[in-house]
């Protein structure tokens, strides 16, 4: 199904390409558009992954240089009953983290370090388990692809005044040109609002399901929507076409839940969250448990899905953060981060 999904998706934007052609060069404008958009979903398909990663300046990390970040996505990744993904890094006081990849056999998720300072143990562990989810249901490939296509689109809308507006090639002439350069981008912009909204939903259920407790990925949105009011992501605001990737938006003056949102409100989430955790108490709908950690025989407290001792919620006011407690390992060799 959503390979299905996937490719209907991957037609209707080339249409919206092949559409922005014909308006800036007739039908020779729309062959070029369609030669341009089959060669952008074989690059989006093996490539886009390493183009977003490369365009946040994300670093790769490991068990040596970042131990804690690494254990957490890892034991995720076997509640979840997925493959390793590669763990990246990225440079960056917001807290914020996305997955791409195009599938769970090449998917890569990556956190900032804002977001592993600024958040508790359980909450970045929600955080990641919400990026699994995306992992999980395959969202990363389309996600990925509406970002390059979103970009390319926006792209060929501003140059559309040095690429057409000949009556001879175009038949609607600077009016065609014009729709090009103002339709366009909008068109990209709502489809990469639709894929982003509605899957966003369903991977906070998952995530929430992955890590055992709702109420750790509720405080964690509340934690990086703040942040990201706060804090300026420079490389997000260069590339806008990739904000619908990451977990909260990290471009400010996106509060609003309407049509020209990249995702869906915090406060909606949270709610949606919080009534999941109410019901998992009440012996409502079950969410599925993490299994405990190995440990000795004779500890008997529950346990977490990186082995530390479970909260059964989140404390009204979270511990402050240590000031080292995932980027490096003091032991260990140094990242960029550090």
């Amino acid at each position: 199904m959503n390979t299905l999904r996937t490719a209907m998706l991957l037609a209707a934007i080339t249409a919206l390409f092949m559409g922005v052609g014909f308006l800036i060069g007739g039908s020779g404008g729309m062959m070029i558009a369609l030669v341009i958009a089959a060669g952008t979903n074989l690059f989006s398909y093996w490539n886009a992954d390493k183009m977003v990663l490369s365009m946040n300046r994300a670093v790769e990390v490991d068990e040596k240089n970042a131990p804690e970040y690494y254990a957490i996505v890892q034991a995720l990744a076997k509640q979840a009953g997925l493959p390793m993904p590669r763990t990246y890094l990225i440079d960056n006081p917001q807290p914020n983290a996305f997955a791409t990849g195009r599938n769970p056999q090449n998917a890569t998720v990556a956190a900032s370090t804002g977001l592993l300072q600024r958040l508790t143990h359980e909450e970045v562990a929600a955080v990641m388990a919400h990026e699994l989810a995306h992992v999980q249901h395959r969202d990363t490939l389309t996600m990925t692809i509406v970002a390059t296509f979103a970009g390319a689109i926006s792209m060929l809308g501003n140059f559309a005044f040095f690429l057409g507006g000949n009556r001879d090639n175009n038949p609607f002439g600077f009016v065609g040109v014009l729709a090009a350069m103002i339709v366009a981008p909008f068109a990209a912009m709502i489809v990469q609002m639709a894929v982003s909204r509605t899957r966003e939903y369903e991977a906070d259920r998952r995530g929430a399901e992955i890590c055992g407790h709702p109420l750790w990925l509720a405080s964690a949105l509340d934690k990086i929507a703040r942040g990201a009011e706060r804090i300026p992501n420079p490389d997000a605001e260069r590339n806008p076409a990739m904000a619908h990737l990451f977990i909260i938006n990290p471009l400010h003056g996106e509060r609003m839940d309407n049509l020209f949102s990249t995702h869906p409100s915090t406060d909606n989430r949270i709610a949606a969250l919080q009534e999941m955790a109410r019901q998992m108490a009440g012996g409502g709908t079950q969410a599925a448990r993490p299994a405990p950690a190995p440990r000795q025989a004779e500890e008997q407290q529950p346990s977490g899905p990186w082995g530390q001792v479970a909260q059964p919620e989140l404390p009204a006011e979270p511990e402050k953060p240590k000031s080292n407690p995932w980027g490096r390992n003091p032991t260990g060799p140094k990242g960029r981060w550090s």
